[in-house]
């Protein structure tokens, strides 16, 4: 995978809440013309993109539309069950204070879990309404 888009309105809100959680800004740029409306199925395409990277280098693309307007599907604090691309999930290491540091940034914690002796699970709800799971595995001496 190179990356997951995520169209939005507030570019800056939602660009610091990935920065926040520790992704890395690759770069910015707005795009426009006829070559872009093409590759997308637009017409008068003019946006402004921010590439996200994690430590890992799985990448998140943010994208303001300027041109046309985006559209809003549904409302913003969709439930988890809503079809379509509902959240993504990080791998993290010390998830309490992750959390904790989000919930500092404005993110809403939705619930939490451990899934038997292997994950403790979160979701978060930031900007716009995107739905953030974090998955903090344990690792047995065992193993």
């Amino acid at each position: 995978m190179d990356n997951v888009l995520i169209v939005v309105d507030d570019l800056e809100a939602v660009k610091a809440f990935f920065i926040e959680l520790g992704l890395k800004l690759e770069g910015q740029t707005t795009v426009e013309g006829p070559a872009v409306g093409s590759l997308i199925g637009l017409g008068d395409v003019r946006s402004t993109i921010a590439m996200l990277r994690t430590p890992d280098g799985q990448g998140i693309e943010l994208d303001k539309f300027h041109t046309p307007d985006a559209v809003r599907f549904g409302p913003v604090d969709a439930p988890v069950n809503t079809l379509g691309l509902r959240r993504i999930m990080f791998a993290v290491v010390g998830i309490d204070a992750v959390v904790a540091r989000m919930q500092a940034h404005g993110a809403e914690l939705i619930g939490r879990m451990q899934y038997e002796t292997s994950y403790r699970l979160a979701y978060l709800r930031g900007p716009e309404g995107i739905i953030v799971g974090l998955a903090e595995q344990f690792f047995s001496a065992n193993s």
